[in-house]
């Protein structure tokens, strides 16, 4: 999987200064699928940082969670979750954060 960068519609300077839900990446899979999702948020889980991604398609429930680094130069990277009892606690605590948010909405 790869992922590219794309700002959204009121982005014409080019930089990484747009606002985080202006921020579209595609995601490309090997199966030559491509996904354009704009990211939720980061959070961290047994010092790992981890990044919820949802599809700009309002329509479908789907969320991509990944491993995220932050590298040099604003640039970043998401790497797949390929421990199944890592990516059960990570989906685990992406619930908790969004029950936990939906709490305090009400």
């Amino acid at each position: 999987m790869t992922d590219k960068l794309e700002h959204g519609e009121d982005c014409t300077c080019g930089c990484q200064d747009s606002k985080d839900e202006d921020m579209k990446i595609t995601l490309e899979f090997e199966d030559d699928e491509k996904v354009v999702v704009e990211p939720l948020f980061v959070f961290n889980l047994d010092g790992k940082d981890y990044i919820a991604l949802v599809p700009e398609d309002e329509e479908s429930d789907d969320v991509y969670l990944y491993i995220y680094h932050d590298l040099a130069d604003e640039e970043f990277e998401f790497l797949d979750i390929e421990d199944d009892e890592e990516f059960d606690r990570v989906c685990k605590e992406f619930e908790r954060i969004i029950e936990e948010t939906e709490g305090t909405e009400e």
